[in-house]
């Protein structure tokens, strides 16, 4: 874990960011003694952000297909 002054963070935010990344946290001192953490997040990633495949299949097709399905299943 890395210790920055505030002064020397301010000036080199975007190295302290890249420092918080790589080792997960850093810690910053103001003059007055404060003490903060610098805390990377890890990015989200969404369960539907899925790779797609390559099919033979035309966009009509599917639609023909759903149109079919949706009548078969509707109450009559």
């Amino acid at each position: 874990m890395k210790l920055y002054t505030f002064s020397d963070a301010r000036q080199q935010f975007s190295k302290v960011l890249d420092t918080a990344k790589k080792e997960g946290k850093v810690l910053i001192r103001r003059r007055d003694g404060s003490l903060f953490s610098l805390v990377a997040e890890k990015a989200a990633v969404s369960p539907f952000d899925v790779e797609g495949i390559s099919t033979k299949v035309t966009t009509s097709e599917i639609v023909d297909v759903l149109r079919s399905e949706r009548e078969r299943a509707s109450p009559r």
